[in-house]
């Protein structure tokens, strides 16, 4: 990245970034892995896909008045579905492969991006889920809103995959996890100070 890059070039880059972020935490990881719930609230790897595709999708489709292509694809779950199951873009059914959720996220992740190539960042739009007045919006402040939902969930998945089998990174290519430590020792320091203090 340079000073010269647009905004809206900067909000692609780190929004790409970020889904990169989260299939990484995926990899290697079998069916039942990527499904099986890691949190007392039932997060888990594919979940956590299914949701932020489901995000995108409805901030930068109908919030915009673009029409999402494949409207009656599994993953894509309609706005009444939230009345019945309000962790319905949470739950990824067993008909749908995780190679396929994962090239679904790919195509939505496109779909994403035209609209920052195709609108102003001060276009207009309205959020049909958000109540009153607070549901008009800009594509800027909903680009800005959505970066920081999927950062969210990619530093979600950072812990689960870490607690998982120990691997953990900001990227293939950057990992951001300094070389040479002692990782035992470290956190037997960390435990004896945390240790000095109350329960």
């Amino acid at each position: 990245m340079t000073e010269a890059d647009q905004p809206v070039d900067v909000l692609r880059h780190y929004l790409r970034a970020a889904r990169e972020a989260l299939l990484w935490k995926l990899e290697g990881l079998g069916e039942r892995q990527l499904r099986l719930p890691r949190t007392p609230t039932g997060t888990s790897f594919l979940g956590t896909v299914l949701h932020c595709a489901n995000v995108e999708i409805g901030y930068f489709g109908p919030t915009f008045g673009r029409v999402w292509p494949e409207p009656d694809h599994p993953a894509v779950i309609p706005l009444d579905a939230y009345d019945s199951d309000p962790q319905a873009d949470w739950t990824v059914p067993a008909e749908i492969p995780a190679a396929e959720l994962i090239a679904f996220y790919g195509r939505v992740g496109a779909f994403a991006d035209a609209a920052l190539a195709e609108l102003p960042l001060d276009a207009p739009g309205r959020v049909p889920w958000w109540p009153g007045e607070g549901a008009e919006t800009t594509l800027h402040y909903i680009a800005v809103h959505v970066l920081c939902d999927l950062h969210r969930h990619a530093g979600q998945l950072d812990i689960l995959r870490e607690q998982l089998d120990g691997a953990a990174g900001l990227r293939p290519s950057v990992t951001n996890v300094p070389d040479g430590v002692d990782w035992p020792s470290y956190v037997a320091r960390l435990t004896s100070i945390a240790q000095q203090f109350p329960v």
